[in-house]
């Protein structure tokens, strides 16, 4: 048996710890305080460590046990058939090896090589309950409890509509199922917790688990719980032969089964179910965190048997999690393109969102010690559509004592000059001394070729670098003096890359009034902001006399805005290059909608959207008339919320802001 590095036992023991604490919590009480995807992190993490190290398996392990236990408070019910719990699969590498396992064991058993069919279900995030039927009548309802042992719930489970209470047939039978509150009902409940002054609940599957241990029936009734069964664990009749069958005759006798389940011929089918529902999951009303695949033939799944904690025929197929754990092993400052620095968390590689990600932003010194994070600490991170992850949350039960707290520095060397950095007064950010350092500027000349502004097709940061390493360009102006021969020296620049390059300059050269001011990169004017400087002055040269009273005055500017930009202007090297770069644009004028079917309607977005991305939302949102904040006030006509929504979220329900889906969004569109 191989050594156990000191380290490693250290981390296996901690991490027992705190996933049983998180597991009690989830199981046993029906609260969580971190979410189930960082919970799986956890144990995938554990799962690892024992395979590479045996001897670090101990029999209270959580990777050994199937479930919590049963709650005083319920009669406790002895469950008939052994409630199994799937192993779980996070890549395609997972499923594959479950395949390959799948067909080893077949051979084994049956002597010859068997390519078996699957059967692909949703896998609901709920609470599994366990319903038994004596001659088509329910006589008790059960809590899955640790495998062996439920809690009896049978009063509150009769009080959801979609369990039958009579069957179609006089069978008796076992089923097995999961019990959910609709996202959709959670929002009307919350919405009147609000006006009681009660506290809002924090997602479906809690409150449906809390629900079905209610001692008060009535209040189970008026969640409006519902339900999906998708096994039989005993049958007094003759059972199908296959999975699918299964499924279809549960629907017949009475029981809601839900309908996207689908028979599929191999692995590679299994695998393309499963990435088609990671994009479709959110569309539904319930809470979807995987699927299951399970052989389809049932003369099959009795050859495979089962081992002393789960099926071997089947396996819980899991979503690629916008939450996970990881360690943070630095913390380094990264300079945005007005010079603010912005702590940046070096993390232990890790998977999240279907990417493997290594870094994850901390805002600001403020955000740090929100989260009381240090150097070595364990942490939640979730990242929600493709941009750069957040810390979520530290988990300070995994600490060892070796961890570091991180101070801001005096000094940063890419800062340019003596490399001084200073916090900006009144706000959490610190910023380089030196407003016009080399790194800096390498930032703000990526910004001002991004597709958000001049959108030159091309012209990344990877050819920015290269361009100013042979000093071709320095400042924004430059970028259109470039010619064939300056790109002909260049490593990797072919005759046609050249050219494409080129063209998509001359094209850039054309731009509308708010991008240009956009791509300026004055400190505090953000696209939108340069939207509404655009419309008011009309003009490049407006804009560039605008008086700090004129500005103040404009809705969405204010005072520390208005000072952003003239205090630019007062800079003899801004106004040069203001002028310069109007010699070589062409400024084009860019008529906001009006009457359009959002015609004076503010947005907010947050969180992700099902379908759209954010940028396509606020075109949207722009070209019939609205306009996109930043920020929640009570000016807000609607906030358009997403997956994993945040502070605006619950700011736009504190001022009662009208809070939308994507959905109700499109609808308002036509």
């Amino acid at each position: 048996m191989a050594i156990i590095p000191k380290d490693a036992e250290v981390r296996a023991k901690k991490l027992r710890e705190t996933i049983d604490h998180h597991r009690y919590l989830y199981h046993v009480l029906d609260r969580s305080e971190i979410s189930d995807e960082a919970l799986d992190s956890l144990k995938n993490e554990l799962r690892k460590l024992e395979e590479e190290y045996p001897g670090l398996v101990t029999s209270d392990s959580p990777t050994q046990r199937v479930a919590g236990m049963a709650l005083k408070a319920f009669e406790k019910v002895r469950h008939a058939i052994p409630q199994w719990s799937f192993d779980d699969a996070f890549t395609e590498e997972d499923i594959r090896a479950f395949d390959a396992r799948v067909k080893r064991g077949l051979r084994e058993k049956l002597g010859s090589d068997i390519a078996p069919e699957y059967v692909m279900e949703l896998k609901i995030d709920g609470l599994k309950v366990v319903l038994t039927y004596e001659k088509g009548i329910l006589k008790t309802a059960a809590t899955r409890g640790d495998g062996k042992v439920g809690e009896n719930v049978t009063q509150n489970v009769r009080t959801i509509e979609s369990i039958p209470l009579k069957l179609r047939t006089l069978a008796t039978i076992v089923v097995e199922g999961e019990v959910w509150m609709g996202k959709s009902t959670l929002k009307k409940i919350n919405m009147e917790r609000k006006k009681k002054g009660e506290e809002e609940f924090a997602n479906p599957r809690n409150v449906a688990a809390g629900s079905i241990r209610q001692l008060d029936p009535t209040i189970t009734a008026s969640r409006k719980l519902d339900s999906f069964i998708y096994d039989m664990a005993a049958f007094e009749g003759e059972v199908p032969a296959t999975q699918e069958q299964e499924l279809k005759l549960i629907e017949s006798f009475g029981f809601k089964a839900n309908p996207h389940f689908k028979k599929v011929r191999d692995i590679e089918g299994a695998i393309a179910y499963w990435k088609e529902w990671g994009k479709k999951k959110d569309k539904e009303d319930y809470l979807i965190d995987g699927v299951v695949l399970k052989v389809n033939e049932q003369k099959y799944q009795e050859a495979l048997g089962y081992t002393g904690k789960s099926p071997r025929f089947g396996i819980a197929f899991k979503f690629a999690p916008e939450q996970v754990t990881t360690v943070v092993e630095n913390i380094t400052l990264q300079i945005g393109r007005t010079g603010v620095l912005t702590p940046v968390a070096i993390l232990r590689p890790v998977l999240v969102a279907g990417s493997t990600v290594s870094r994850a932003t901390l805002h600001n010194e403020d955000e740090i010690k929100r989260l009381d994070l240090r150097i070595g600490d364990t942490v939640i991170i979730q990242k929600a559509g493709d941009v750069i992850p957040d810390v979520v949350k530290v988990l300070t039960e995994m600490r060892t004592g070796k961890e570091k707290s991180f101070t801001f520095p005096t000094h940063f060397p890419l800062c340019g000059g003596d490399g001084r950095i200073e916090r900006i007064p009144g706000q959490a950010a610190y910023r380089c001394v030196d407003k016009n350092s080399f790194a800096v500027q390498r930032r703000k000349l990526y910004y001002f070729s991004s597709r958000r502004v001049f959108d030159i097709d091309g012209l990344g940061p990877k050819i920015i670098d290269a361009l100013i390493d042979a000093e071709l360009i320095s400042t924004f102006d430059d970028i259109f003096k470039l010619k064939k021969g300056d790109l002909e020296a260049l490593p990797r620049f072919g005759e046609r890359s050249i050219e494409n390059l080129l063209n998509s300059i001359e094209k850039a050269r054309r731009v509308t009034l708010a991008r240009f001011i956009a791509s300026l990169s004055i400190a505090n004017v953000g696209e939108e902001t340069a939207r509404d400087l655009a419309h008011h002055f009309g003009s490049a040269e407006k804009f560039k006399d605008a008086k700090v009273e004129e500005l103040e005055a404009l809705n969405g500017v204010g005072p520390i805005v208005a000072r952003s930009i003239v205090e630019w202007f007062k800079e003899k090297e801004n106004k040069k290059l203001y002028e310069r770069l109007l010699k070589e644009v062409i400024i084009q004028k860019e008529e906001r909608a009006l009457g359009g079917k959002l015609n004076n309607l503010t947005f907010v977005l947050t969180g992700t959207l099902p379908t759209l991305s954010r940028d396509e939302a606020s075109d949207h949102i722009r070209k019939e008339g609205g306009k996109v904040s930043s920020s929640v006030s009570k000016n807000t006509d609607y906030v358009l919320a997403g997956e994993s929504s945040g502070e605006k979220y619950d700011t736009a329900l504190k001022l009662g802001v009208k809070v939308i889906s994507e959905a109700e969004f499109l609808n308002m569109l036509g």
